[in-house]
């Protein structure tokens, strides 16, 4: 009995279990098959993030740029969302097309989008046998997707969702364009490194020739770059470079490009660099960064106001400014020019080794501010990063005499630009405060740093003394009182004593205003301002345009405020215009693709600052600066007999060196340094503004 029961339930269980996994089974598999189907269904209809429409697909190409034009009609520089030449598919060579589809996507003119037999050759030759030469799963028109609508991180499943999106999207690309037009696109926007995009730039910059030139070995070594552009960079790394054009090379006989007895003629030959660097086309690159900034706030303005969807870098605009032409190109190379020549004088001396021993630890602590090396000094054991921060390794450098490849630690290179000397040149006109010309330093491409605009702010030296000698003019004091040079003790808010001292040290004798302006006489200044009472002279300072911060100080006479040099120069319209403060624009309309107004810039009625009196004797007294005082360099070495005014200003240790000078119609203002004050020239006699930053005026005057 007991046996019989035993024999049936194990046949019911066996039955049951059977069923359930059967049926277990069927479901997995069913969900297996309809997974996919599914999470293409959800990416589709934009559960991922909205996928670029038809129309938008439709309109890749009609992206313009904006153009920034001077107030003569030039064309200055333009804002696009890349830096590339888009060229049509006849002015690509063949070679190059060949080459591309050889190695990206051989069944490029089969599929419609999306190579199933390539992604299925992928996971058996690349993934499980590790073969190379199998390439990529991704088509050019996948590639191109990825292109025009780059990655984006997602909390999970981020490279699968990234795929998904680039196969719908280049599923639509391939409805809508021909073969021959997706190849267009794709060569015009696949990055190359070096921040260039396009098959045209790439050819430019690294052969010399344009696309329609290339040879079958230049392309090939151009494609080549597509795989890792920083990796098979021809100039970086050649050796990596010419195994990988060769490998190109290879897959070209192997789709029948080029025949087997050219093949080994092609990889014998050398890559045959003619890498030219081409400069910025823009003549002012740095102010149109700081436009930039301006710009998006008022076409967001725009846009709210007229209901409207301009966008800087796709809708063609046309901004036009203040800037005159010829003035920029002038204060450009002039900048250049002197601050080229005046760091051989800085190199000579080795100005730059001196001033680095008195500060030994100055390289490195700039060097762990830097994100990737603070991490790796928190991270790394000492040794470790010590070692890392002094094994040299191949990098571009700025010089003076070009770019150049050379092999430095990390350390090194920070002691290199360290020792770099800088400069910002300023011009406006002191009627209304239009901008002539902004030039921000000495090489756009190296030195982001904009030594213009209001947020870069020295120490200003001297040229604060005519804001001292004006605000007690204008209180009443004459001009022609005289005070005595001769040094006196103060005590400041810490209760220290404080003692004034004058370049020359010279104490004796009398000084007139006009005599101790002439001369820099520091003694002379500080008298001036603790009897006019620095309160009110602060408030004259603030009132002429200065908007830093200005401490209530009596060394503030000496210029120890960190003041920018767009304010000095705005503020030193008043001493030009009869005592109106102005405010400084460069931006005066802007118009739409079409030609219409869209914007126009509202000149502010100008405020009276000082009387037009104070202003003349100001003028009077910053003339004599230039005939007779410090700034007589103009008249010595520039050779300069115009009615100028201007006043020269050096800093403690010569880290700073100024030049303001003014006219009827100019204002203007440079300055000269090193990036950080601890660099510097060791003696006054080099690193005084009349020999760092007025030349910089007296060459573009």
């Amino acid at each position: 009995m007991w046996h019989k029961l035993k024999v049936f339930f194990r046949k019911l269980f066996s039955n049951i279990n059977r069923k359930w996994v059967f049926v277990t089974i069927g479901i997995g598999t069913g969900l297996a098959i309809l997974a996919p189907f599914v999470f293409y269904f959800l990416v589709y209809i934009g559960a991922a993030g909205r996928l670029p429409t038809k129309k938008e697909l439709k309109n890749i190409e009609q992206a313009r740029a904006t153009e920034v034009l001077s107030a003569d009609g030039e064309l200055m520089g333009a804002y696009f969302i890349k830096n590339r030449r888009s060229i049509p598919l006849d002015s690509i060579s063949k070679n190059v097309i060949n080459a591309l589809i050889a190695t990206e996507d051989a069944r490029f003119y089969e599929h419609s989008g999306i190579d199933w037999k390539s992604i299925g050759r992928v996971l058996i030759k690349t993934i499980l046998l590790g073969q190379e030469e199998a390439g990529g799963g991704s088509t050019i028109s996948q590639q191109l997707a990825k292109n025009l609508y780059p990655r984006k991180n997602f909390p999970t499943l981020s490279l699968l969702i990234n795929k998904t999106r680039e196969m719908i999207i280049a599923t639509d690309l391939e409805n809508l364009y021909g073969k021959d037009k997706i190849i267009e696109l794709y060569l015009n926007t696949v990055p190359f490194g070096e921040e260039i995009y396009g098959i045209e730039a790439a050819a430019r910059r690294f052969f010399s020739k344009g696309a329609h030139a290339l040879s079958v070995p230049e392309a090939a070594t151009l494609t080549g770059m597509l795989k890792a552009n920083t990796t098979y960079n021809p100039r970086l790394h050649p050796e990596k470079a010419f195994e990988r054009r060769n490998l190109v090379l290879t897959l070209m006989q192997q789709h029948g490009y080029i025949e087997d007895k050219a093949l080994s003629h092609f990889k014998e030959t050398p890559l045959n660099l003619h890498y030219k660097l081409e400069r910025e086309v823009a003549v002012a690159p740095y102010l149109l960064d700081q436009m930039a900034k301006d710009l998006k706030l008022i076409i967001k303005q725009i846009n709210e106001e007229q209901k409207e969807t301009y966008d800087l870098y796709r809708s063609g605009l046309r901004i036009h400014t203040t800037i005159d032409y010829k003035m920029q190109v002038y204060a450009r190379e002039s900048l250049q020019q002197h601050i080229k020549n005046l760091q051989k004088l800085f190199d000579s001396k080795r100005q730059g080794e001196k001033s680095l021993k008195k500060h030994p630890s100055l390289p490195e602590s700039l060097l762990a501010r830097i994100p990737a090396y603070e991490k790796a000094r928190d991270t790394l054991s000492a040794e470790a990063y010590q070692n890392m921060i002094r094994e040299p390794k191949k990098m571009e450098v700025f010089t003076w005499n070009g770019d150049k490849i050379k092999n430095m630690s990390p350390l090194d290179s920070i002691r290199h630009y360290l020792g770099i000397l800088h400069s910002g040149f300023i011009a406006m006109s002191p009627d209304d405060g239009r901008i002539f010309s902004w030039v921000g330093g000495i090489d756009h491409r190296h030195f982001k740093y904009d030594h213009v605009n209001k947020n870069t702010k020295r120490q200003v030296g001297s040229i604060i003394k005519p804001f001292v000698y004006a605000a007690a003019i204008e209180k009443g004091m004459s001009p022609c009182k005289y005070f005595k040079a001769e040094q006196e003790t103060y005590v400041t808010r810490e209760n220290e004593a404080w003692r004034p001292a004058n370049n020359d040290q010279k104490y004796e004798g009398k000084y007139s205003m006009e005599g101790a302006l002439s001369n820099s006489v520091n003694t002379v200044a500080v008298k001036i301002l603790e009897e006019n009472g620095i309160k009110r002279t602060v408030r004259f300072m603030e009132q002429t345009g200065i908007e830093s911060d200005i401490p209530e100080v009596l060394s503030i006479a000496l210029g120890t405020p960190a003041i920018s040099l767009l304010e000095m120069t705005t503020a030193y319209c008043a001493f030009a215009n009869g005592g109106f403060r102005v405010n400084p624009y460069v931006i005066t309309h802007i118009e739409d693709a079409e030609g219409k107004v869209i914007w126009k810039h509202k000149v502010k009625e100008k405020e009276r600052v000082m009387s037009s009196n104070t202003s003349m004797v100001m003028c009077h007294m910053l003339k004599n600066v230039v005939n007779n005082g410090t700034g007589v360099r103009l008249r010595l070495a520039h050779g300069l007999n115009q009615d100028i005014g201007g006043k020269t200003g050096t800093t403690q240790h010569n880290a700073d060196g100024w030049f303001m000078a003014i006219t009827p119609k100019l204002v203007t203002g440079a300055w000269v340094g090193a990036d950080h004050p601890a660099i510097h020239f060791q003696s006054t006699t080099d690193g005084q503004g009349s020999r760092t930053a007025l030349p910089v005026f007296g060459n573009f005057y």
